[in-house]
């Protein structure tokens, strides 16, 4: 039964040993958050707490705990959104604010204050003319003296989150942005605005902008600040103060140039950080269609056994001999239903969302090793017009220096913000994996105690069908 398969994959990442990219990163590492490694808000399940032995390294699970079958079938899950992977967004800006640089580096007497708290509720349907479309609350508190208040509070569209992300993908090229829920739904999963699946991007939405919170330089970030506290009036004029169409279309053809151009000399700790991402996307991707099948088949086994009671109860009212054990059938039927409806939330609310979550964030990975490699491959291009001396020396030269300290900048802001990410990763793994699990120990434990009544009851009825035929 799938219920095996999570209990399986719950203890094995429960205990699974630990394995990262070999090697010390001498990066700056960033700035811990007020929370725990890896909340979103309150949203992440098992933020709360830092699970019992993990430690503070910079390892991940173990390769061996995602090493399922591979030959499984393809299953209905969630499309992929093109734009986490569209490299329009690409900018060769790089954070310049004393601000953040200051925040990459972990200072140890610093406190881990949280002073900035955004909540996301209140989805609202739009009606127009035009389009149909959904906005929502977002409620800010901070203690910031940057902020001109203590208290925001704007209504966003999908839209202002997808700008949102770009801009940060602009100004931080080599960090991790947390990924965005997709925008479409395909196969017929579930329709646009069904209201399960608004409140599942309410939740993603939330954990979205908590992540940035958390995030000790994206915080800081000019744009987050505007989205969080502008009127829609000023969202909207700051968004026409950004770069214009042909000059996001110029970027756009060069980054494309660039990587078709490819990077000659990749250093060794971004090849395997490299081949971690593309071994981690394929076993996260398998651990999400497999999970989303054991959600599909719980939810038909539940569907069916939930028709059984009533169907007992009515035979017991025309079955004098059987009144008893029919209705102590379908008690057992009725407390097993109620049993599996709560594992089965538990499924759906924590462990589908982490681990489709890591799905996106594979995919913003692999974005983000392509706009690194964009940016080593410029440098790259200049050193070897310089070498062949195709254009004038002194402005190569100045440019090489540039670029040689943007290549630095991008690499250290990777490294730390890498080291950040695996434990935040490790973190929401294991924690959604041991919650899943004790999710099922305590079904097992009621099932155990109701399984011996209904096969009692199953029993009496069975022989005394049995003494009704031979009387016939």
């Amino acid at each position: 039964m799938g219920t095996l398969w999570v209990a399986g994959l719950a203890a094995a990442a429960g205990g699974a040993r630990t394995l990262g990219m070999e090697g010390d990163c001498r990066a700056p590492q960033a700035r811990s958050s007020g929370l725990p490694a890896g909340g979103g808000g309150g949203e992440s399940p098992g933020g709360d707490a830092p699970l019992p032995g993990s430690s503070g390294s910079s390892s991940l699970l173990q390769a061996e705990v995602l090493d399922l079958d591979e030959d499984e079938d393809d299953l209905e899950v969630f499309s992929k959104d093109a734009s986490l992977m569209d490299m329009n967004s690409f900018s060769p800006v790089m954070p310049t604010s004393p601000l953040s640089m200051i925040n990459q580096v972990k200072f140890e007497d610093e406190p881990d204050l949280k002073d900035l708290f955004i909540t996301v509720d209140e989805p609202e349907s739009h009606v127009t003319t035009i389009e149909t479309f959904i906005t929502y609350r977002i409620i800010t508190k901070t203690s910031r003296g940057e902020f001109d208040s203590s208290e925001f509070e704007v209504r966003r569209r999908y839209q202002d989150f997808l700008w949102l992300k770009e801009r940060l993908e602009e100004a931080h090229p080599t960090l991790i942005i947390p990924p965005l829920p997709e925008k479409f739904i395909v196969k017929g999963m579930v329709e646009r605005f069904n209201d399960d699946f608004i409140e599942t991007r309410r939740k993603a939405l939330h954990k979205f902008l908590n992540r940035i919170a958390d995030h000790p330089t994206l915080t800081f970030n000019e744009d987050f600040k505007v989205f969080l506290t502008a009127q829609a009036w000023e969202l909207s004029s700051h968004k026409k103060q950004g770069p214009g169409l042909l000059s996001r279309m110029g970027q756009t053809v060069r980054a494309v140039a660039l990587s078709m151009r490819g990077v000659k000399s990749r250093p060794e700790e971004f090849m395997e950080m490299n081949n971690f991402i593309e071994i981690f996307s394929q076993k996260i991707n398998l651990i999400d269609k497999i999970s989303q099948r054991i959600y599909k088949e719980e939810r038909e086994y539940f569907d069916e056994m939930k028709e059984y009671g009533p169907i007992h109860i009515l035979w017991s009212a025309s079955e004098e001999d059987l009144a008893d054990t029919l209705k102590g059938v379908a008690s057992c039927i009725d407390k097993c239903c109620k049993a599996t409806e709560k594992r089965m939330s538990g499924l759906s609310e924590a462990l589908l969302p982490v681990v489709h979550e890591y799905v996106l964030y594979s995919e913003m990975l692999m974005g983000v090793m392509k706009r690194r490699d964009q940016i080593q491959a410029e440098l790259d291009s200049k050193v070897e017009a310089l070498t062949s001396k195709k254009a004038d020396t002194d402005l190569l030269t100045e440019e090489i220096g540039k670029l040689e300290d943007k290549v630095e900048c991008a690499n250290n802001a990777l490294k730390a913000d890498w080291e950040r990410w695996k434990q935040n990763m490790q973190n929401d793994i294991k924690s959604a994996f041991t919650d899943m699990a004790e999710e099922n120990i305590h079904y097992y434990e009621q099932t155990i105690y109701y399984g011996p009544i209904y096969s009692s009851c199953k029993e009496k009825e069975e022989m005394i069908q049995n003494t009704h035929a031979h009387t016939a």
